[in-house]
């Protein structure tokens, strides 16, 4: 066992950079609970020459896991009153500007996507695997905008598909990765058929490809276009019933509450059994009761306890946000 401190890297975000400690403490714990095993203990906050780091007592075992925490800037070992920098292998393939660098209004904060992604990847049966790379997983977005979820899937080496049935929003992120992929001279292939676009593409050739695949559709249609149990993990932030929405049907629903029981059936059938699902939401348009009502309605288990209702945060004063986990049997 050796004792551990996680320095948070800041976040643009001014208001998400003030909760980002307590939040990665509190993602610490869950990824703990859901893919290490519980061997972490002590998990806090703590203050170090008027810095706030996580820290926490743990094996060596433990730092792939660590390694991908959504805010993990470095991490050190604890040797009384000295830390002593740790190097730690992230699943991270690609460059990070693919997550920074895009700028627009109601654009969901990428460390948070990050936490989200983490959760339901520790959630799912792929659990500790995921975070080594011994495994896979295929991540949704079913309401995926402009592809900030897209874009960490896929900055983890992970393949990815997302649904939004506003062309301009899809379209406009495929413009920004492939000529994100064309700066990098990444070797890159990009084919539309109808409403789906799939671009795969690699570091160098011989590498491992991976692949995203763009659908402009409504996202109760997620199965047609994907397949059932074609994906392993569920990323979205729902629409916050204030400035935000989302089409499901045929008209434009701002609350989550009315998105959700029309698409969750979808969403159940597009993921596979041991899959999991996290999302975020604002609490002021939907009780944390209600959501989860509507999740085990539609056949989810819902992850309950302090370890999992811990996430809660201020965006500002109409959003108080909040993070749900929860898996398909």
């Amino acid at each position: 066992m050796g004792a551990y401190a996680v320095l948070v890297q800041p976040s643009a975000n001014r208001v998400y950079a003030q909760a980002a400690p307590a939040l990665t403490a509190a993602e610490l714990r869950a990824l703990d609970d859901l893919a290490l095993g519980g061997v972490v203990t002590e998990v806090a906050v703590t203050e170090l020459a008027g810095v706030p780091y996580v820290t926490f007592d743990g094996p060596e075992a433990a730092l792939p896991v660590v390694a991908n925490l959504s805010t993990r800037y470095a991490v050190f070992a604890r040797e009384g009153d000295l830390l002593r920098p740790v190097g730690v292998a992230p699943l991270d393939r690609w460059d990070d500007d693919l997550v920074s660098i895009q700028r627009y209004p109601g654009r969901t904060n990428e460390q948070l996507t990050r936490l989200l992604l983490n959760l339901a990847l520790a959630a799912s049966s792929a659990g500790a695997a995921a975070f080594s790379g011994e495994a896979r997983p295929r991540v949704l977005d079913p309401l995926c905008g402009r592809g900030t979820t897209l874009n960490v899937a896929a900055l983890c080496g992970l393949d990815a598909a997302g649904i939004d049935l506003d062309r301009k929003d899809v379209d406009a992120y495929l413009q920004f990765f492939t000529t994100w992929l064309k700066g990098k001279r990444a070797k890159h292939t990009s084919k539309r058929v109808g409403p789906v676009t799939t671009v795969t593409f690699a570091p160098g050739k011989g590498d491992d490809r991976q692949e995203v695949v763009a659908v402009t559709a409504d996202t109760t249609d997620a199965v047609r276009h994907l397949g059932g149990s074609s994906v392993d993990v569920i990323v979205t932030d729902l629409p916050y019933g204030v400035q935000h929405g989302s089409t499901a049907g045929d008209a434009l629903r701002r609350s989550p509450a009315d998105l959700l029981a029309a698409a969750l059936p979808a969403w159940r059938k597009v993921l596979r059994p041991g899959g999991a699902l996290a999302a975020s939401w604002n609490t002021k348009v939907l009780p944390r009761t209600q959501l989860a009502a509507m999740l085990e309605g539609a056949g989810l288990v819902v992850l309950t306890g302090e370890t999992y209702e811990s996430f809660a945060h201020r965006v500002d004063q109409a959003v108080d946000r909040d993070v749900v986990v929860a898996r398909r049997p």
